[in-house]
């Protein structure tokens, strides 16, 4: 499955797929928005829609820009082929929607984003697949439970919101003894971070709205594996079930995105590394949770099938839910925002924002504590960042607050 280059990544993000000289020596790959093509006549339209040829026919099924983009993508995150959908959750559930049918069981991991959940829950439950959630982390969860009727198991990793990571050569040593499809959501570490499919994964999806795309002006999502996968994807995930169609202006964003990834990621996991240690060290925290941290119960983990620690933070802090909330609201530079991979730092509260779908007894079961906060950290200046962490622990963390949480710190 592998797409071999001689280009490295930074190449490759700039220049696969494009040339040039084919499109009047225009730097930058024209937009195309037309939806629907016209043919010479009507035996080469039928041709085409016997896929006897490749001319394009209807912008559901694909534009010459949306092409490009996807071939410089499934050679970044070495595969055969890959798909761009509208969002991320369109990547995910075209994907699931074409992989699995009434009777099928799905086994997903214990920590998901929120939306993922929901659609897990509401939509391929009601449709009679069955759902299992089991702690990845261990593998030997998944080989005690997978049977025949396991179809595919997803996971994030690392997971949104709380950073457990999942080993994925492990679990693709399980499923591909059985008819089972092993999908894995990199948005955390996009391909510059991670290569899931190198790994023995069948499937990546990404939400490209974040990392990928790098300035929060876009939504869209990617999904990548063999090529007939892909091709089965496109024809009935995407085309018949969901119809969650990129625009050419997003693709656009996308393409000018990728150009700039590998220089976005390292500052990053730079800035990240720094602000991870920085909440480490603070009375007021918990638990901090990044994979470049000593600390970090699964670095060797990280330090295996990840090529750099990522851009996101989760901690909690030693207080109450309504002490987190009020630290949240007491940032002044770092935004209170969902998504994440911008240039600016985010920060969220998960129980109370993106997994507020969850009841209190599925928060504990799927490992959300309500004091947890997840941190997406930015490309400012990292003194700037801090700074702004400082003083909010500083407004919230008065010495009246500490002594009613138990935690006043002796002058």
């Amino acid at each position: 499955m592998k797409v071999k280059s001689k280009a490295h990544f930074s190449t490759q993000a700039i220049h696969a797929g494009y040339d040039a000289k084919l499109n009047h020596g225009s730097l930058i790959p024209p937009i195309h928005i037309s939806s629907t093509y016209a043919f010479d006549s009507v035996e080469q339209g039928g041709a085409a829609f016997q896929g006897e040829n490749d001319r394009f026919i209807y912008a559901r099924l694909g534009t010459p820009s949306q092409q490009m983009l996807e071939q410089r993508f499934a050679q970044l995150e070495q595969a055969e082929a890959a798909l761009v959908c509208a969002s991320g959750m369109g990547a995910i559930t075209a994907t699931m929607w074409s992989m699995v049918k009434p009777g099928d069981e799905v086994i997903a991991d214990l920590s998901l984003y929120g939306c993922t959940y929901s659609f897990l829950e509401h939509g391929l439950k009601s449709f009679g697949i069955k759902v299992t959630y089991l702690n990845l982390t261990d593998s030997k969860s998944l080989a005690d439970h997978i049977s025949p009727k396991t179809k595919l198991v997803y996971s994030e990793t690392p997971s949104n919101p709380n950073m457990r990571l999942i080993d994925i050569e492990s679990l693709s040593q399980i499923t591909q003894n059985y008819d089972c499809k092993l999908m894995i959501d990199n948005t955390y570490c996009t391909p510059y971070l991670q290569n899931p499919l190198a790994l023995g994964a069948d499937l990546v999806v990404h939400s490209a709205t974040k990392y990928l795309g790098g300035h929060g002006d876009l939504i869209a999502g990617f999904v990548a594996g063999s090529q007939e996968d892909i091709d089965h994807i496109r024809m009935y995930g995407l085309k018949d079930m969901t119809g969650a169609v990129i625009s050419g202006f997003d693709v656009s964003l996308l393409l000018r995105g990728l150009k700039t990834l590998h220089v976005r990621m390292d500052r990053h996991c730079e800035n990240a590394q720094k602000v991870a240690e920085f909440l480490d060290q603070s009375e007021h925290v918990k638990h901090t949770f990044y994979p470049g941290l000593d600390n970090f119960p699964q670095q060797a983990l990280a330090k295996k099938q990840m090529h750099n620690s990522g851009g996101m933070i989760a901690f909690e802090l030693h207080a109450s839910r309504d002490q987190a909330a009020r630290f949240v609201n007491n940032l002044k530079m770092i935004l209170c925002a969902v998504s994440l991979g911008d240039a600016e730092t985010l920060i969220q509260h998960p129980a109370s924002m993106t997994h507020s779908t969850y009841t209190e007894e599925e928060l504990l079961q799927h490992l959300i504590s309500p004091t947890l906060l997840r941190l997406s950290v930015g490309l400012e200046h990292i003194d700037d960042i801090i700074a702004d962490i400082k003083q909010a622990f500083q407004s919230v963390f008065s010495d009246e607050d500490l002594a009613v949480s138990g935690l006043a710190i002796s002058a």
